[in-house]
């Protein structure tokens, strides 16, 4: 980031709107993502999975004949389930009515309720999941706070032996015990 902060006039706003548009693009794919996969799991077609709008800019068909791409304009995305008008999956009432029965089942509008309703809140709830994940990972990695009293710096004073080393831990001032940073503190206050 670095790099991109020392390119005069654009690199404060890029170092700051190019990690935006990739955790944005993280929680827009895992989002979509959820749509996808339960809709897959209640037999609902996906036609096309996108991330971003616009222009395309690479995409593949997978071997089910879902489109997957990525677009120009990375700031959403959407799927497209099977009889739908577009991305925001308006029917497309001439496209289901000339469908055999059997795509129309696999149509998000010929579905039931209970697997539309299903497929829609899988968005949301794979973005609960992502944080579940996220915060997770932040714990195992960060550790939970601590609230012991923890040498972490000494400033040595000339002539005087310092006893105490970075990483000890306060137990005691004064013979009062401590528990934590605000025992210390009130018990320094007293002195």
């Amino acid at each position: 980031m670095d790099l991109i902060a020392g390119i005069p006039f654009f690199g404060g706003f890029l170092s700051t709107a190019l990690p935006f548009l990739v955790v944005l693009g993280i929680v827009v794919a895992v989002h979509e993502y959820g749509h996808y996969i339960v809709a897959r799991w209640c037999g609902i077609h996906a036609e096309v999975f996108s991330i971003g709008f616009g222009p395309v800019i690479w995409s593949r068909r997978d071997r089910r004949g879902t489109l997957w791409q990525l677009a120009a304009l990375p700031l959403g995305g959407y799927v497209k389930f099977l009889g739908d008008t577009d991305g925001s999956s308006r029917a497309d009432q001439v496209v289901l009515d000339g469908m055999a029965p059997g795509d129309r089942a696999r149509s998000f509008h010929g579905a039931t309720v209970g697997r539309r309703m299903l497929t829609v809140l899988a968005g949301p709830f794979a973005n609960f999941l992502l944080t579940l994940v996220v915060f997770a990972g932040l714990a195992l990695w960060q550790g939970i706070p601590s609230d012991r009293p923890t040498i972490g710096a000494i400033s040595p004073l000339p002539g005087v032996e310092q006893p105490l080393a970075v990483g000890d831990v306060i137990l005691a001032v004064n013979g009062a015990p401590i528990d934590s940073f605000d025992d210390f503190y009130r018990a320094a206050a007293a002195l």
